[in-house]
């Protein structure tokens, strides 16, 4: 549904002063309306806050450039993506998409180069990281839009009363605690492990690096049912899951927001999470400790990193405002705004340095101390969004009483070669 318009904030006045004349699209004879399918970025699902950003956004923007009109809808994480997808199938299109994939659409040729459309300063300005991860041969197509990292969330008051002074730093340490915090606390949750549809693709890759493992081999090429990749998951299958440590709800039928609304809850010792929980269960009175997400033995992996994108599609045109647009989203008021409401990570270097030297921002140091070897699952590879819903549509059953871990990660590794092959 189109965006509900919300009162003009003073945040949102001050970033009509951050307008760029980069693409300027106010000559335009008539109005020119821009669709925008975005991703609702609330854990929690207690508030509009995803909505309310855009709509300050898109009011400023609208103020300065009465030509150019934008409608947005804000999605859930959980079908965002098959949304797009089926809009693009339809031949409806958005003109743009923030979503969690760029590369199918990249290669398919329906989505404009960055270069097309963003003003060199604001091109050159994304984390070379991810704008590496945003190409497709020597070209931009992805362009970043928030970034985040994952740590071990836990519950400081749940722990203190379980009599766990330190945080795992190992999987047999978890298991541990997971113990004791169900037989001294009753807590519903030891550790979530949400595998459910929404977003399991990220919560199985933490269980895979931290076995050794991962998506891909160090050559590049899809390594999903190699031996590390199902040791990991037998050993979380063995050890959490069947101990009864993971809560009342099985991790096939859990969901990243259903669990961290419960974390908000207090009903979650521990689990890993992103920037964004650690704001809102400030918010919620719940005192949260993060640590690195464990690992098999005492060495700690590379975390599970995200970038999330925004593309534009060609199907309706408007390149020009289309720019317009995209140099305001990217100006350094809007950037710094998203990811302080979201506490998500900036994905420019000039907010990230501002971040880094204000202490306001305090909370966000130790996952910008974590991005840079992070590891970031295989989004430019074309076939990524089809593994990513294979990963999310068949891992969970790997947890359930008769399921397998090995079948289950060879019917993904099957879904990856097919999509590799463009069969």
């Amino acid at each position: 549904m189109p965006r509900h318009r919300h009162a003009l904030t003073a945040a949102a006045t001050a970033l009509v002063l951050s307008v760029s004349s980069a693409g300027c699209a106010d000559s335009h004879e008539g109005p020119v309306t821009l669709r925008l399918v975005a991703a609702d970025y609330e854990v929690g699902g207690q508030s509009d806050s995803t909505e309310q950003y855009w709509d300050a956004l898109i009011t400023a923007f609208e103020a300065a450039h009465p030509g150019i009109k934008v409608e947005v809808e804000v999605v859930s994480w959980d079908s965002v993506d098959r949304k797009v997808a089926g809009m693009v199938e339809e031949g409806e299109a958005p003109d743009l998409a923030q979503i969690g994939a760029y590369a199918d659409y990249a290669k398919r040729g329906e989505l404009y180069a960055a270069e097309s459309l963003l003003s060199v300063r604001v091109q050159a300005n994304f984390l070379r990281p991810f704008s590496t991860a945003g190409e497709q041969g020597t070209e931009q197509y992805g362009m970043p839009f928030a970034a985040s990292t994952r740590l071990l969330f836990y519950n400081e008051e749940l722990f203190a009363k379980a009599g766990v002074a330190q945080p795992p730093r190992t999987w047999d340490e978890l298991k541990s605690v997971a113990h004791r915090l169900k037989s001294r606390t009753g807590v519903r949750y030891p550790m979530a492990v949400p595998l459910g549809p929404e977003e399991a693709q990220m919560e199985t890759m933490a269980w895979m690096l931290g076995g050794g493992g991962g998506y891909t081999s160090p050559s590049g090429s899809y390594a999903i049912s190699s031996e590390e990749n199902v040791d990991s998951l037998d050993w979380l299958k063995a050890n959490l899951v069947k101990e009864g440590l993971t809560g009342p709800v099985s991790p096939e039928q859990l969901n990243r927001k259903e669990a961290y609304a419960a974390f908000l809850r207090g009903e979650v010792g521990m689990v890993n999470g992103f920037p964004s929980l650690l704001q809102d269960a400030q918010k919620a009175g719940i005192k949260v400790g993060t640590v690195a997400v464990p690992g098999r033995d005492a060495k700690t992996p590379p975390a599970p990193g995200v970038v999330d994108w925004i593309m534009a599609f060609k199907r309706n045109g408007h390149p020009e405002e289309l720019g317009t647009f995209l140099n305001f989203v990217f100006s350094d008021e809007n950037v710094r705004e998203f990811a302080t409401r979201n506490n998500l990570l900036p994905v420019t270097m000039s907010v990230t340095g501002q971040m880094r030297a204000a202490e306001r921002y305090r909370d966000l140091w130790k996952f910008l101390d974590e991005l840079p070897a992070s590891q970031l699952p295989p989004v430019n590879k074309t076939s990524w969004t089809l593994v990513s819903a294979s990963t999310k549509r068949n891992i969970g059953s790997a947890m359930t009483p008769g399921g397998s871990p090995a079948k289950a990660l060879r019917q993904i590794a099957d879904d990856a070669k097919k999509a590799e092959s463009g069969r």
